[in-house]
């Protein structure tokens, strides 16, 4: 059984779809959680009830990624409510954008970079005072870094971006004991796979999966946990595929 007893986790986008699994499950496994969202504050406070609820320990964070000082701001806040010790991030807020080469405007790219790269990447800056030995970064790639699922090209770029980061983070940061790793998910029925809900989205899903089922948010989060644990103590730089065998 895997345990996180004792460790604090931050997570991004956590009011609902896989940040949301991802926060419960590593409650479930004995972690004190940070509950971060940018809109969702209801949401984040529902998850934060169910946390506690089940006598674990949870806070909600706001911030609002998008915006140039949202990680440094929500840095702050992390360190006022933990300290000096933050022991796993999982950077998973994102959003998703489906557009044509010509349909892409410049206020779609910049915000899908915002969000989904430079977000990740300063909040890694801004955490690194508190993440110490044995800490553990996780951050959310996407299937469609690595193969072409549809008119996604602007999102694939930025998720593209993400599997560079794992490598370079994970080889400067594991000097100080710091492992680096991201979780590249299919398709998984949350919010921003509307189209997995349509009778042609869910057809198009199984085609591509060699399981024939459509994923769940907690099928992601437990590769989260996992990736997050000691048991995956000697596992750094990698992107894990937690796809369903899809595109093989």
């Amino acid at each position: 059984m895997t345990t996180l007893s004792g460790k604090i986790a931050l997570v991004t986008g956590a009011s609902r779809g896989i940040g949301r699994a991802a926060a419960l499950a590593l409650a479930e496994a004995g972690a004190q959680v940070l509950v971060h969202y940018g809109r969702g504050a209801a949401d984040a406070e529902a998850v934060v009830k169910r946390i506690r609820a089940a006598g674990g320990r949870a806070e909600a964070l706001a911030a609002d990624l998008e915006a140039p000082d949202a990680p440094h701001a929500l840095a702050k806040q992390t360190r006022a409510i933990v300290g000096d010790r933050l022991d796993i991030l999982v950077a998973n807020a994102g959003v998703s954008k489906g557009a044509t080469i010509e349909e892409t405007t410049i206020a779609d790219f910049n915000r899908l970079f915002a969000i989904n790269v430079r977000a990740p990447f300063f909040l890694v800056q801004q955490l690194l005072p508190i993440l110490g030995e044995g800490g553990s970064v996780v951050l959310v790639s996407s299937l469609a870094a690595r193969a072409s699922v549809g008119a996604l090209s602007a999102y694939a770029a930025s998720k593209g971006a993400i599997d560079t980061l794992v490598k370079h983070f994970a080889g400067e940061l594991g000097v100080r004991g710091i492992r680096v790793n991201a979780v590249a998910p299919g398709v998984v029925e949350t919010d921003m796979s509307q189209f997995a809900r349509s009778d042609d989205g869910r057809n198009f899903t199984l085609a591509i999966q060699a399981l024939k089922r459509i994923a769940q948010p907690d099928d992601i989060a437990r590769a989260v946990v996992f990736l997050a644990s000691d048991e995956a103590r000697w596992i750094t730089g990698d992107t894990l595929r937690v796809d369903g065998g899809s595109r093989l």
